[in-house]
């Protein structure tokens, strides 16, 4: 079974700016099926394609299974068969030997700058960046197949 521990933070703009980050990666990604229990995703990167079945998070846990797919046919379900959809630039950075996936948000979204982690169990201890600010792992606002549905400068309350 594919399961995924996964925390996430807001991201501190001034901090997170002066962080030596290297380039990022566009990533566009919709939403086939976006349900409190399950959610169906579509990635489309420069080179890849990527569908994503993600289960009901209880935690930071849930499962999750990703196939890469031609990046051709990740377009063509974006285009046809998605509800709404989020855009970002992805950058990876190595902080204390774990990998952050660090997001910043595009269009209706742009200013909410997201970092996850993911770890091998809930009780791993890990040492945060400068730039993390507040956990909103179990905030469902920040999910990003809710974002792609309410998007972010749409918040009455941030």
């Amino acid at each position: 079974m594919g399961i995924e521990i996964e925390r996430k933070f807001l991201v501190i703009k001034e901090k997170w700016n002066q962080a030596d980050k290297g380039p990022g990666k566009l990533l566009r990604q919709g939403y086939i099926l976006s349900d409190p229990e399950k959610t169906i995703r579509v990635r489309l990167t420069d080179t890849d394609g990527y569908l994503t079945i993600k289960g009901i998070s209880r935690g930071a846990t849930r499962q999750e299974y990703e196939y890469l797919i031609p990046q051709e046919e990740a377009e063509e379900l974006l285009n046809n068969f998605s509800a709404n959809e989020v855009s970002k630039v992805r950058y990876k950075v190595e902080v204390y030997g774990k990998t952050w996936e660090v997001d910043e948000f595009l269009g209706a979204n742009e200013g909410l700058i997201i970092a996850e982690i993911e770890l091998d169990s809930e009780l791993e201890s890990f040492v945060s960046p400068t730039w993390v600010e507040k956990e909103v792992t179990s905030d469902i606002r920040y999910y990003n197949s809710n974002i792609a549905q309410t998007p972010y400068n749409c918040w009455v309350e941030k």
